[in-house]
């Protein structure tokens, strides 16, 4: 991409980003952005209207009340989690503070697009391992391991794929792994697990000052629009990111509404159950078409058209067609899956 010439020039590397687009949101389905099916717990709701009166108000700075149900919710340490506006600036804050020219950003082949672009704002370079059946391949990533690797990214379960790799395998890829280098465990995803083999990769953090575990509530608990996410540390990288981060990063709404919703146990429940019914009522229709499915442990599903007449085009004429009748749905070319649609698992209806 060249720089139009009308202002100053960016750092190098800059307008090599490709700005990172999201799921659309002009129809009246939208199965596009991986939104939570039922909505928000009334819970968090109510939390969030209640705060409308305190609008003027800094929010607290350090997050000590959500951190502390945080802490409480998933037995943690409250002094090693950080809140952010999203797990996307925690991951941003990861690369900026470990990471700059000359330095590697490791990602596996159908990560999330937020590793490369964050290496790209920072002068360093993403690196690429590639998968194994649409899953992360450790093998692939350490053979990708150089002196220059400073961040490692693994998105587990993974977005688009919908695939995860075991607990043993991820202490297996850390094990790996030079000690100057952060093994950071993105489970953005991991409230819809139910495999007993499968870790969010907390212990990991509790043992090595290298591994970093990232949240979000934009998922199952669906508070996609009020930004909100966290990262459990190592103290000293927690240190770091408290460092770097901005003074007042995570509104107040967003704070109290996280609470609630972390509160309301059988709303989460709710959501999971409704999830894993309808994923796997949604399956077995696509199935129904002759269509393909890649097996997904999450609340979204590949569906992939490259067995059909042009793949690519048929999985584009799909979306339009779906589109045009108000149902969105997700586009992979960017993640190089042409073939691919990735559809939400919506309300019964």
């Amino acid at each position: 991409m060249t720089q139009p010439n009308n202002g100053p020039a960016p750092r190098p590397g800059i307008l090599d980003i490709a700005p990172y687009v999201g799921g659309e949101h002009a129809g009246h389905i939208r199965l596009a952005s991986n939104e939570g099916a039922l909505g928000p717990s009334p819970r968090a709701v109510e939390a969030y209207k209640a705060a409308a009166g305190e609008l003027h108000r800094y929010p607290d700075g350090g997050s000590a009340k959500l951190r502390k149900a945080i802490a409480e919710r998933f037995g943690l340490d409250a002094d090693r989690v950080v809140c952010g506006a999203g797990s996307d600036e925690l991951i941003a804050l990861l690369i900026r503070a470990y990471a700059g020219p000359g330095d590697e950003v490791l990602y596996s082949q159908h990560g999330f697009l937020m590793y490369p672009i964050g290496a790209k704002s920072v002068g360093a370079t993403p690196v690429q391992a590639p998968e194994t059946n649409l899953t992360t391949d450790v093998d692939s990533l350490l053979a990708h391991v150089t002196p220059r690797t400073r961040l490692v990214f693994v998105a587990n379960p993974n977005n688009p794929t919908g695939t995860y790799i075991t607990a043993d395998e991820m202490a297996r890829l850390h094990a790996g792994l030079p000690e100057n280098a952060i093994l950071v465990i993105d489970a953005a995803y991991a409230e819809y697990m139910n495999h007993n083999d499968y870790s969010a990769g907390q212990e990991l953090v509790d043992r090595f000052p290298n591994v970093v575990m990232t949240r979000t509530f934009s998922k199952i608990f669906a508070l996609g629009s009020v930004r909100l996410g966290w990262a459990y540390c190592p103290a000293g990288i927690a240190d770091v990111l408290n460092r770097v981060r901005g003074p007042f990063n995570v509104s107040s709404a967003a704070q109290i509404a996280g609470v609630a919703a972390l509160e309301d146990t059988e709303f989460l429940e709710r959501s999971r159950s409704h999830n894993t019914e309808w994923r796997e009522w949604f399956v077995q229709q696509v199935h129904g078409l002759g269509l393909k499915t890649h097996p997904s442990v999450t609340n979204f599903v590949l569906v992939d058209f490259a067995g059909q007449s042009a793949g690519k085009d048929d999985a584009e004429a799909a979306r339009l067609f779906l589109k045009g009748r108000g149902i969105l749905v997700r586009q992979m070319p960017a993640y190089g899956l042409p073939s691919c649609l990735r559809v939400t698992i919506g309300t019964e209806a």
